[in-house]
């Protein structure tokens, strides 16, 4: 992290950072209850800043709290227009910005409904998730011990803190381990996703990725490259995916608003391809890249301008 807020908004003004603190009988500090997302704005080739994906990344939180019925007081709009405020009274030109739906003081039983829902968004300057070199050279990762959950107990659609707790042990394992990142299995040992991260594979010039039934959180940035691999007539299914096709897949990289279009450039310590960034994989990352900062014209209305 290197430079977070000085100016906080918090539940509907703002607050200086030193300030932004919340009681230890929260619930959300007892039972995890909160939902969040993760947003850039990038710093466009003009000079420019801009969001990338604002008004999906809304909508996702507000889903992702329905979901946990956490009926907060601000309407998407509101709240776009509180994190474009953020970015703007922290002058920043690129950060990631970080809205937090969660439930403070009210009761501690594990019922949550007495509790308040607090709305409070913070930004940060964050450079590349993976490493400086991750986006060209590519990462290591490994098969998880750690599965993720199954069907009907944890919503994997929700972007929750609580979801995390079981993405931590992924990330930890592959760290002590000497890998970059995990990669999670399903239920039915198929391949999910990254603690952090969808996973897309090619072989022989196919894109393959996880459904949402894989127990996939439905990624913004996923969603984009689905988009832009349409887009530049490259086929791309999504389809569940066996373990070992991980290992004999020409390429795979990882997508995320903080991973970006990442390339991995081995599984297990078995080489992926060539062993470095392949060529759809350095294509789409391109495309992404390009449309994120405005070196390529936005079609879709992706970016929204914060100067």
């Amino acid at each position: 992290m290197e430079r977070v807020s000085e100016k906080v908004w918090a539940d509907g003004k703002f607050i200086d950072f030193g300030d932004a603190n919340i009681h230890i009988l929260s619930h959300v500090v007892h039972y995890g209850s909160s939902v969040f997302e993760g947003i850039r704005c990038y710093l466009q080739e003009d000079g420019s800043s801009a969001i990338f994906r604002l008004k999906e990344h809304t909508q996702r939180l507000l889903d992702s709290a329905k979901i946990y019925r956490m009926n907060g007081r601000f309407s998407r709009e509101q709240l776009m227009d509180a994190m474009i405020e953020t970015v703007r009274a922290n002058k920043f030109k690129a950060c990631y910005i970080r809205p937090l739906i969660f439930r403070s003081t009210g009761g501690l039983g594990v019922n949550p409904l007495p509790c308040k829902v607090e709305t409070w968004v913070i930004v940060w300057q964050w450079g590349a998730y993976l490493g400086k070199e991750a986006l060209e050279v590519g990462v290591d990762v490994q098969v998880s011990s750690w599965a993720r959950m199954a069907p009907n107990t944890m919503p994997s659609m929700a972007k929750a803190a609580c979801n995390y707790m079981n993405a931590q042990l992924t990330k930890m394992e592959a760290l002590s381990n000497g890998f970059s990142e995990g990669i999670a299995l399903d239920v039915d040992g198929l391949v999910s996703e990254g603690s952090g991260e969808n996973i897309f594979v090619i072989r022989d010039g196919v894109i393959y990725t996880p459904p949402m039934s894989a127990s996939i959180l439905g990624g913004i940035t996923r969603s984009s490259v689905i988009t832009l691999a349409q887009e530049e007539g490259i086929p791309i299914r999504e389809e569940r995916i066996p373990r070992e096709m991980l290992y004999i897949a020409d390429e795979i990289f990882l997508t995320g608003t903080a991973a970006e279009v990442t390339p991995v450039k081995s599984v297990d310590k078995v080489s992926v391809g060539t062993g470095k960034r392949g060529p759809i994989t350095q294509k789409i990352q391109k495309r992404y890249l390009d449309v994120a900062t405005g070196k390529a014209e936005d079609r879709h209305g992706w970016r929204t301008q914060v100067y």
